[in-house]
């Protein structure tokens, strides 16, 4: 991961708070009530690299027949970018079902051009942070072990 400045330090703060106390609570009450298209809008579930525990997180993803494509704004550096680096087994909501994964991040990927293909605003804003990075969800039949 390449080192960041402090104005990409004082930018990430301001957006993760922004996210985790207002935006990421109003999209899930907003879902949970069916006002928001289910193809826009699905969480995105990791495992916790310190606690272990599961943690969600909604996302825009960009599904395709056999995985989905997600912008993670921030890279490593935001707490679900961080656990797929630690543990890159997932589940993601594809409309009511939950569907098992490995993800992987694309660095490689062209994100201006994936935020091009969605059709929402969802991938737009994660293309604005600080290290937006690709990543790759294959899913997979079996859920791998959790480590």
């Amino acid at each position: 991961m390449a080192e960041h400045t402090a104005k990409d330090l004082r930018k990430f703060r301001v957006i993760r708070a922004v996210g985790r106390y207002a935006l990421n609570p109003s999209v899930r009450f907003f879902a949970k009530l069916g006002l928001v298209p289910t193809n826009q809008v699905a969480e995105l579930e990791t495992v916790g690299r310190k606690t272990g525990e599961l943690r969600r997180v909604p996302v825009s993803p960009i599904f395709d027949e056999s995985g989905a494509w997600v912008i993670c704004g921030h890279g490593t550096l935001s707490g679900w970018g961080a656990n797929i680096a630690a543990n890159p087994n997932v589940r993601i909501q594809q409309g009511k079902r939950w569907r098992d994964g490995v993800a992987s991040f694309v660095p490689d990927d062209d994100v201006r051009a994936r935020v091009r293909q969605a059709s929402t605003s969802g991938p737009w804003i994660a293309a604005q942070g600080t290290a937006p990075v690709t990543v790759r969800i294959d899913f997979v039949e079996a859920r791998p072990p959790r480590s």
